[in-house]
């Protein structure tokens, strides 16, 4: 079965039991709703991971064999002068450049170390990396991302008004003074090597290939998988301080759940979060509300997508693809869920599930990338030109009570 049609086997499934979930609505579950339902959850979760099955092994052949190389989009002509002078640097040598080519590249990228070929990217070539790492990793897509020019260490100020209250003043009294009380968390910068991406010269040499969106996705998927790793269990000291690792312990799961949860582990970690914190936040530009949302792994979907109220209703809702209007979210207890793998698995003393305001982890990228180009006989011989990327990154959560952790006992 092809993954496509896996996927719409998945969206099927997941569709019968919302429809399921629908029509019961409020009533106790029998027996048999029960196990129809479980059935159904079984099936969905054989089916994602045969779609990941699928998609580890389709992203693997991209890697290897580069059948992630796409044609360039010929019909809105050039590209901008600035992103046409980092194409001309990743097809071609210093020497090889005319004199026209060389200036475009040297109003693109200016000079670190020009004896190794290291230069460092103007913002506007800067930002396509920058940007398309926040469409990468579980992190970057619920955190809060700025950007900074420089990478100079940083301290951002924050502030949790959830215990301030105003007064009743009597007529004619004056108001007690209530100073807001401010702090600080250091937002530092981290610098990130995507180790050295190899680009066979007869790609280089098609004019027709989309090089720059090609080298961009290597640099992405490298730099991406570790910086969604550090954001999520960073431990401060020599990389980004990770959403695990910051946020307050809200619920200790009893003895002997070394590798399990319960219904009211999950109840008892939701309301641990201050109700302040549960009210949606309106996006930026007109977005949706952000909702405070669940983080964890698939070792725990699989046990929640089971788990019932003490009524026999299952506490999972899952998604279904709504064509153009876009995938609804799987949601637990009426909260949307997101699956990042870089969430600790159910073990001693590990913090296995999130819950709160997710947006307040942020992510501070600094505009500075450096490129390297290695086309020596060590990449010559093979036939191959070797690039290299560093970028600065720093990740921490801003507000440690606005996020809770569930953390299994120690035995």
């Amino acid at each position: 079965m092809s993954i496509q049609a896996l996927r719409e086997r998945l969206n099927a499934l997941n569709k019968d039991s919302r429809q399921l979930l629908a029509e019961k609505g409020e009533q106790t579950w029998t027996k048999e709703d029960q196990t129809k339902f479980d059935g159904l959850m079984d099936e969905a979760e054989r089916t994602s991971s045969q779609i990941e099955a699928h998609q580890r092994m389709l992203d693997q052949d991209a890697e290897k064999n580069f059948s992630d190389a796409t044609r360039r989009d010929t019909k809105n002509g050039k590209r901008d002068e600035k992103t046409e002078g980092y194409e001309i640097f990743l097809r071609k040598r210093d020497r090889d450049m005319s004199a026209e080519e060389a200036q475009k590249v040297r109003n693109t990228m200016s000079t670190t170390t020009g004896s190794e070929g290291g230069y460092t990217v103007q913002p506007v070539v800067a930002k396509t990396l920058i940007e398309s790492l926040k469409s990468y990793g579980a992190m970057r897509r619920v955190g809060e991302s700025i950007t900074t020019e420089t990478g100079n260490d940083l301290n951002y100020p924050t502030t949790d008004g959830t215990s301030e209250e105003g007064e009743i003043v009597a007529q004619n009294a004056q108001a007690s003074s209530a100073d807001v009380s401010f702090g600080t968390r250091a937002l530092n910068v981290y610098k990130f090597s995507s180790k050295v991406v190899t680009v066979p010269i007869e790609l280089l040499q098609d004019s027709g290939i989309d090089i720059v969106g090609l080298v961009n996705r290597r640099l992405r998927n490298r730099i991406g998988r570790i910086q969604n790793r550090l954001f999520t269990v960073g431990t401060g000291t020599g990389q980004p301080t990770g959403l695990v690792t910051a946020a307050t312990v809200g619920k200790v799961g009893a003895a002997g759940q070394v590798s399990s949860v319960l219904y009211d582990d999950f109840v008892d970690l939701m309301e641990s979060l201050d109700v302040a914190y549960m009210e949606p936040e309106p996006g930026d530009d007109g977005a949706a509300d952000i909702r405070p949302g669940w983080m964890f792994s698939q070792a725990v979907r699989k046990v929640a997508r089971k788990m019932k109220d003490g009524n026999g209703r299952p506490i999972w809702m899952p998604s279904y693809d709504e064509g153009i209007a876009g995938k609804s979210p799987d949601e637990l207890l009426g909260y949307p869920v997101e699956i990042n793998n870089f969430m600790p698995a159910p073990a001693v003393n590990a913090k296995s599930i999130a819950f709160g305001n997710l947006n307040r982890y942020k992510i501070r990228d600094a505009m500075l990338v450096t490129m390297y180009r290695f086309d020596d006989s060590a990449f010559a011989t093979k036939g191959q030109v070797g690039f290299l990327a560093f970028c600065r990154s720093g990740g921490n959560l801003m507000d440690p009570d606005g996020v809770r952790v569930y953390q299994h006992p120690a035995a």
